[in-house]
């Protein structure tokens, strides 16, 4: 193996600017007459030609976290009580946040659920929740049902 034999692309020279108008880039320099863009030690900052730039094309983030909070619905003991008396879909009398989703009495966004003891309930219920007010505990334990704290 020889030197002279190996296949290397050697790189291309560049292009000297301003060196008479027969080297094809003398003159102007290829910078066109006038105008900002002519002068020296200018550079328009985010300048795309004319296209939205790039920092205006994403969405605005500030300071909103990427990662949300959770976040706990309320239910109130009459919101409860009024689909008892209109669905007899809950099978068992048993209430969670799925069951409530499902029924789209909550939204999807909810995933914890937090039971609230305004109003009063009639009937019997297992009721599977994250939080639990004491007032709602009572009333549902008077009945003789059952509050699942779930984590």
């Amino acid at each position: 193996m020889k030197l002279n034999l190996l296949n290397v692309k050697t790189k291309e020279k560049k292009k000297i600017l301003g060196r008479g108008i027969g080297s094809s880039k003398g003159k102007t320099s290829g910078r066109g007459h006038k105008g900002q863009k002519a002068r020296s030690g200018v550079a328009i900052k985010s300048f795309e030609g004319g296209q939205m730039p790039l920092y205006r094309r994403l969405p605005k983030r500030g300071f909103n976290p990427i990662k949300k909070k959770k976040f706990v619905a309320l239910i109130n003991l009459e919101k409860i009580q009024k689909i008892l008396e209109k669905k007899t879909l809950l099978s068992d009398n048993k209430v969670n946040l799925s069951i409530l989703q499902k029924l789209k009495q909550i939204n999807k966004k909810y995933d914890k659920l937090k039971l609230l003891g305004s109003g009063d309930i009639k009937q019997k219920l297992n009721v599977e929740v994250n939080f639990v007010s004491k007032s709602a505990k009572e009333k549902i334990e008077k009945l003789g049902g059952k509050v699942t704290l779930v984590k």
